[in-house]
C-alpha cells in the first residue's frame, strides 16, 4: 500500500507546489511509483507544474460525485496525477477523498497530496487523508511561524510524523542576519529537517516552462537528496 504524505505551508509562496513537483518526479526518477494529488479546490496549479494541464478532462471530484470511475482522474504525465476540482462541494470530504485515494492506492509506492497554503479546508482535506506531513517554509520570520502554525493543525488533526523542507535557502542574507538560518527554523517549528533547496533561478524557469533542471543545477541536486533521505538513506542535508 502507497505511503500518503501532505505537503503543506503556512504562507503562499513558498514553493510548494514546486516542491511536490520536484520530489515526486524524483522518486519516480529512482523507479518508484508515484502517484501526485493536488488539494487545492478552486486554485489547482500542479497540473501546470507538471505540465500535463491540457490532459486534464477529470479530477478527483467528478470521481467523487460519480461522474466518473477513480482510475479515469489519472493521468499519466512526468508522474501520475490527479487533479482538484475547480468548484467545492459539500461532498468533498475527507473520507470521500479518503476512498478514492484507497480505491487507486493498491498501485503506488507513493502518494502525494499537494495542500493549499494555510489552514482551511483544502488543508484539512490533504492532512486528514495523510499519514506523514512534510512542511515547506522559507527561511523569514513570516513564513516560518505561520509554517509553525500550520503544523501545530495537522497535530490536532492527527499527524504524528512530521519533516521540515526549507526552501529558496541563500548563505549570504543569512550571515547578514537578514534570513533565519537552519537551527532557527527547525527550533521555530519544532520539526526535523528532511532538506534545504537553495535559490535557484533555474528552478523558478522551470516551474513557469515545465522543464526539468539540469542534473546538475542546484535545485536538482537538492531534490536527489531529499528524495533519498526521504527513502531513508543516509545523506547529506545540503552540496559541499
Amino acid at each position: 500500500m502507497a505511503q500518503i504524505t501532505a505537503i503543506i505551508s503556512g504562507k503562499g509562496g513558498v514553493g510548494k507546489s514546486t516542491f511536490t513537483a520536484g520530489i515526486s518526479k524524483e522518486l519516480s526518477a529512482r523507479g518508484k511509483r508515484v502517484l501526485a494529488i493536488d488539494c487545492d479546490i478552486g486554485l489547482r496549479s500542479l497540473d501546470l507544474l507538471l505540465g500535463c494541464d491540457e490532459q486534464v478532462v477529470f479530477d478527483w471530484g467528478d470521481a467523487i460525485l460519480g461522474r466518473c470511475e477513480a482510475q479515469r482522474v489519472i493521468i499519466d504525465c512526468s508522474v501520475d496525477f490527479a487533479a482538484a476540482p475547480l468548484t467545492d462541494d459539500d461532498a468533498f470530504t475527507a473520507e470521500a477523498l479518503s476512498s478514492f485515494i484507497r480505491e487507486v492506492a493498491p498501485k503506488y509506492d507513493y502518494i502525494f497530496l499537494d495542500a493549499p497554503a494555510g489552514v482551511g479546508k483544502g488543508f484539512e482535506l490533504a492532512v486528514k487523508c495523510a499519514k506523514k506531513v512534510i512542511a515547506v517554509t522559507t527561511p523569514d520570520n513570516i513564513c516560518v511561524r505561520s509554517c509553525s502554525l500550520a503544523i501545530d493543525q495537522a497535530e490536532k488533526l492527527g499527524i504524528t510524523d512530521f519533516s521540515l523542507v526549507v526552501n529558496m535557502f541563500e548563505v549570504k542574507p543569512v550571515t547578514k542576519k537578514r534570513l533565519l538560518n537552519l537551527d532557527e527554523c527547525i527550533d521555530a517549528t519544532a520539526t526535523g529537517l528532511l532538506g534545504v533547496i537553495p535559490v535557484d533561478r533555474i528552478l523558478a524557469f522551470a516551474s513557469v516552462t515545465g522543464i526539468k533542471p539540469g542534473e546538475f543545477s542546484p535545485s536538482q541536486q537538492a531534490f536527489y537528496r531529499i528524495a533519498a533521505r526521504f527513502e531513508g538513506e543516509k545523506v547529506d542535508l545540503v552540496c559541499e
